[in-house]
Parts: C-alpha cells; structure tokens; sequence
C-alpha cells in the first residue's frame, strides 16, 4: 500500500511591523501511484486508463507513465492523443498513404514528353508540379477542417487538370485519380456518383479528339475504381481511429467524474461530523480554562485524538482513491475493448481469486488490456483467471518480445509477490500473457 503523502511547506516567516505576513506556498498534492507519478490540480484528483488522453478535467495536467510527463516544476504535458490539436507526426502518417500515389504522375510526365517538346514540356511539368503541391496541400487543409481551402484546391486541382490536357492529351487523365481520392475524402459514400462521373468521362473523353489518335481508355476504370476504393477504406479507418479516440476520451471523463463524486461523498461524511466534533469541545474547553484547567486540558487532549483520527481517516480515504481493484478495471477494460472495437471476452465475479492477490491481477489486467488496444490489432481478448493464476489472450499481431516499461514494471510487481510473469506470441496468432502466483502456505 501506498504510503501517504506528507506536505513539506516551509515555513512562512512571522510577521513584523514593518512587513506583512507572507503568503503560505501554495501547491497541488501529489505522490505516487503505483509504478507512475499523479499530479493533482488543487481541489480535485485525478484518475484514467493508461492510454487515454489525461487532462479532461479543469487542465492540461495528466499523469504519466514513468518516463513521461511533467518534471517538477516543468510545463504540463501536451496529450499526443488529443484531437483538438494533433501533433506532425500523426499528420505526415495520414499523409502517407494518399500521397503515394504522386509517382502515377509519371505516367503524365512521360506523356508530356511524348506529345510535346520545347516550352510545351516545361509547361507541362511545371502544372504537375503545382498540381502535386496543391493535392498535397488540400489534405492537411482537409484534415485541419480548412474547407474554404480545400474546395478552393480543389478547384485549382481541376482547373490544372484542364490546363494539362493540350500538353499530356489522354495521359493527363491520370490526374483525375487524384480528384476523385479528395471526393471520397470529402463526401465518403456520397461521392460515388461524382467518381462515377469522373471514371466515364476518364473513359470516354480522349476519344472525342480525333487528333489525339486515342480510343476508349477501359483502363481508367480500373486504375481509378481501385484507388477509389482503397482510399475510402483508408479515410474509413482514420475516421473510425478518430472516433476511438473520441471514445476513450468520453470513458475516461465519466471515471473521473464519478471518482471526484465519490470523494466528494467521503470526504463530506467523513469530516462534516468530526470537524464539528472538534469546532465543539475546542470551544468548551476555551471556556473552561479559567474556572477548570484539568478539565479544559482532557478537552483539549480529546480533540488531539479526534485530530489524529480524522487525518488518518483521510489517508485512508486517498489511500483507497489509489488502490486498483480487480472488478473495477474488468468494467473499465470491458468498456475500453469495445470502444476499440474489440470482443470483450472478460469474467463478471472475482470472487474465484484469492483476495490477497486482486490487487496484482487488477494492475496486470490494467496493462494487459492497455496493450491489446494499443499494439495487438486484434479482434478478440479474453481474460481468465483462477485462484492462483490470470491469462490475457488475444488474436492479434503476436510478435518478438520487446520489452518496455509497462511491461517491465509489471514483472516486477509479480517478482515481488513471489510469482511468475510470461508474455509471448500464440501459435498461429495472437499473444498471451500468463501469470501464476503461490498459493500461501498453510498456517
């Protein structure tokens, strides 16, 4: 168990005549939890579920894992979940795959040569040039929700389209590949007609400039019906990361509500009573110290007692706000699995496990849970345990072994219980991680 945190205020100096009482410093409680560092903003706790964006409540702050977060006295950690403001890297990811398709333009270029020469194939290269730019530039428009920007790319995107056709003559259609990834973007399963135009008039456009010496083109159809469909189910999956994101961050909302209102009932039961208790015989004991100083003293002595007892009964009012329990993170997990979309094959009673080691199979389901989310890729989980032994098994990716820090920090937490901890690739698929304790040897 977690020992309490002591505060460590220094002392304010006394006041003198020629200066004011200085104000006493001021500062959020914290202390560890676990294997990681909770900081708390002053008036309120905080709570969640590794992996899910801190800082839901009245801040910025969050608690990190061991090797993030703020430092004392540090700027507070900007969330790289958050969707309000994503950060470069997850923009240049999302980037990626749609802009791949930049190098079919080659097959414009080698038009322009083919059909062109002179000022003709600079021209020609220049408007691709500005076209790639511009495709480029209408995605981080589009993911930044600048739609002004993007229709007025998208726009330009055309008109460039047009520009090329005296150039490239049929292989300047190839671009219309990429006017009609933005329509998916854009319209999603609306923008079937828009494509469907764009793939006909691909088709049957060159053929109505004789000196083009071209027929129908019957590869647009592929060429752009395939990308179409790759890249709707490309912006799918961005879509419905985005609402897991969104998910999670709803999930860990509601815990932390519910855990300020739980405090918020303990703490009112717990000092309404004692703190009128002591306001009470603190007073009468001031009024009997002139006519009875032996009794004012015992009074006095009551309300230290009552003191000592109302600050433990705090303690431990914290002290349970930070203890896992087993039943708890099967309901927290069981609403992260399907947030991410994932079968939820969880038990309902822990009353199998022996109490003493609930604690340890709440943190190792708290990170197993968390690691399926996050790396697995997989469909399924299923928890099992027994009285002495906890199983988290999915079908996802498997792998090597990669040891981190959640995982790390794990084994310890079983190491010093005296069990064991072994985590690994499943045949043909998936990954497992086991734990098994002793059973306590009998009295």
């Amino acid at each position: 168990m977690t020992a309490p945190v002591r505060s460590s205020h220094r002392m304010a100096p006394r006041p003198t005549p020629e200066a004011p009482e200085a104000p006493r410093p001021r500062r959020a409680p914290g202390g560890p939890v676990g294997d990681r560092e909770v900081t708390w903003p002053a008036g309120f706790f905080r709570a969640g579920w590794p992996g899910i964006p801190r800082g839901l409540i009245g801040g910025p702050a969050r608690w990190p894992g061991p090797s993030m977060g703020p430092k004392p006295g540090g700027p507070p950690v900007q969330d790289r979940d958050c969707p309000e403001h994503p950060p470069r890297w997850t923009l240049a990811r999302r980037l990626f795959f749609p802009s791949v398709f930049l190098a079919v333009l080659v097959q414009t270029a080698a038009g322009v040569s083919r059909v062109s020469s002179g000022a003709g194939v600079v021209a020609g290269d220049a408007i691709l040039i500005v076209f790639a730019a511009a495709y480029v530039y209408s995605l981080v428009a589009f993911w930044n929700g600048q739609l002004g920007l993007f229709w007025l790319l998208y726009a330009v995107l055309v008109a460039l389209w047009l520009a090329e056709l005296p150039f490239a003559h049929g292989d300047a259609f190839v671009m219309c590949i990429y006017i009609a990834v933005l329509s998916i973007a854009r319209f999603r399963a609306r923008a079937v007609p828009l494509v469907a135009a764009i793939i006909a008039v691909s088709m049957f456009l060159p053929a109505a400039f004789p000196s083009w010496h071209e027929g129908v083109d019957t590869s647009a159809l592929l060429s752009i019906g395939l990308v179409s469909v790759a890249m709707y189910s490309f912006f799918a999956l961005v879509r419905a990361n985005q609402a897991l994101v969104e998910a999670r961050t709803e999930v860990a909302r509601l815990a932390a509500e519910n855990e300020r209102t739980r405090i918020a009932r303990d703490l009112h039961d717990l000092l309404g009573h004692s703190l009128t208790t002591i306001t009470v015989k603190a007073g009468l004991a001031r009024r009997l110290a002139a006519t009875d100083p032996v009794r004012s003293a015992a009074e006095i002595a009551e309300v230290e007692e009552l003191s000592r007892r109302t600050l433990n009964d705090v303690r431990a009012v914290v002290t349970h706000y930070r203890d896992v329990s087993l039943a708890g993170e099967l309901a927290a997990g069981r609403e992260l699995l399907r947030a991410a979309g994932i079968d939820a094959q969880l038990p309902t009673a822990t009353d199998v496990v022996a109490p003493e080691h609930q604690a340890l199979f709440a943190w190792v389901v708290r990170e197993g849970l968390t690691n399926v989310v996050r790396h697995a890729h997989a469909t399924t989980c299923a928890v099992t345990f027994g009285s002495h032994s906890l199983d988290v098994v999915d079908n996802g990716v498997g792998g090597d072994v990669h040891p981190g820090n959640g995982l790390g920090g794990l084994r310890e937490r079983v190491e010093s219980a005296g069990g064991t901890l072994e985590a690994g690739p499943e045949s043909p698929s998936g990954w497992r991680v086991h734990v098994e304790v002793p059973a306590p040897a009998p009295a």
